[in-house]
């Protein structure tokens, strides 16, 4: 069951809310730290969101999901940020980034091969869009994939790609130029390309500011070769399929960014009402007081914004808008209250082991991953009508 409107949970969502938060505290907090510390992949921690059926809460049970909706995985990615957003990132790039697709756009025998171990968290599988000399313009792909009797040749190089270097992934869908339209535009398809392909070279893993616990890696493609069925729906249409991809994206990451923007409330709540200065608790300043104050009501706010969002996508109306607006605003709430948490804590924010420091440190990426804040303002933009007519 969805909400009616923005704000109002079902109690399905409210009890899967409840039963994510437990996990987050109980599981995710006590041991995060260390893998964040030392940037390790929390195996353990995606064993578990597994065997919850997190990676499966928004396919139907025929693939070994949990017949639940995006809404529902939204409110998990939440619920994990407010501790930790390198679990959450894991979660909505599994889900989002390499099942999403395989559902949305595969064949049948495309989905029963792949999803079940997906919905399951036994694999994980990867999305390779970006590319080091693309940025944010993701449709000036260079990366090709050319026919070789039954096989596409895929050459070039992608960079940033989330899960794409564990132990559990699976495969990479690559968008690669696959022919040119008459007008000598360039034709981009997906094509799905296993986990130990020849030719598929998985570069070393980056040194990140923050998502310390996140897996992300650069790729390169030398020769690697795959079946012609492994492209992912129809050959040409891998354009559309990623700025689909994006769209739902954007509501993930603006759920996760609302997360760390309320997990920084809570922490702050919490400090307020221990820490004593100058004779009494700083929870009895106004001037704090007032600091988160304000950073709950940008929380709420940016909530609602993804809500609204996401009740538009699982009810089958128009988001492009709205799920823009929600990764914009969360992104900036979430980079806000970072900074404002880290200023109330003092020296104490200012250290990684602290919930706080790490907060901080995740922020940024949330401007940037899923369209940056300025591909957002461009996507609301043309929603109305200004500038040139594009995604």
């Amino acid at each position: 069951m969805v909400p009616t409107m923005p704000g109002e949970l079902s109690a399905e969502h409210e009890e899967l809310a409840a039963t994510v938060r437990r996990f987050a505290l109980e599981e995710v907090a006590p041991v995060i730290g260390e893998y964040y510390e030392t940037g390790t992949f929390p195996y353990p921690l995606v064993e578990k969101m597994g065997e919850m059926g997190l990676f499966g809460l928004p396919f139907p049970e025929e693939y070994g999901g949990m017949g639940g909706d995006y809404f529902a995985l939204c409110l998990a990615l939440e619920e994990l940020a407010r501790v930790d957003s390198s679990v959450a990132i894991t979660l909505e790039a599994g889900v989002g980034l390499g099942a999403m697709p395989i559902y949305r756009f595969g064949t049948d025998a495309q989905r029963r091969r792949w999803l079940p171990d997906l919905c399951a968290g036994r694999t994980l599988g990867a999305f390779g869009l970006t590319e080091p000399g693309g940025g944010s313009d993701a449709g000036a792909t260079r990366t090709t994939a050319r026919r070789d009797g039954a096989e596409w040749v895929v050459n070039g190089s992608k960079a940033f790609i989330t899960n794409s270097g564990t132990d559990l992934t699976a495969f990479v869908i690559v968008t690669a130029v696959t022919a040119r339209e008459e007008d000598g535009r360039p034709s981009i398809s997906a094509i799905i390309v296993p986990s130990q392909t020849p030719g598929l070279i998985v570069s070393p893993g980056y040194s990140k500011v923050g998502w310390c616990a996140s897996d992300t890696h650069g790729l390169a493609f030398d020769d690697c070769r795959v079946p012609l069925d492994h492209v992912l729906g129809d050959e040409g249409q891998g354009y559309r399929q990623f700025l689909s991809v994006l769209d739902e994206g954007r509501i993930g990451i603006a759920a996760l960014s609302v997360g760390l923007a309320q997990g920084c409330v809570d922490e702050c709540v919490r400090y307020l009402g221990e820490r004593e200065a100058f004779g009494r608790k700083l929870g009895e300043s106004q001037v704090l007081q007032f600091k988160v104050a304000d950073m709950e009501a940008r929380t709420h706010v940016a909530r609602l914004c993804y809500y609204d969002a996401a009740l538009k996508l699982v009810s089958g109306r128009p988001f492009k808008r709205e799920a823009a607006i929600a990764k914009l605003v969360a992104s900036d709430a979430a980079m806000v209250n970072a900074r404002e948490a880290t200023q109330i804590f003092g020296g104490y924010g200012f250290v990684n082991d602290t919930p706080v420091g790490r907060f901080y440190r995740d922020a940024k990426v949330l401007e940037i991953g899923e369209g940056t804040s300025e591909v957002q303002r461009m996507v609301i933009a043309r929603q109305l009508g200004l500038g040139r007519p594009g995604p």
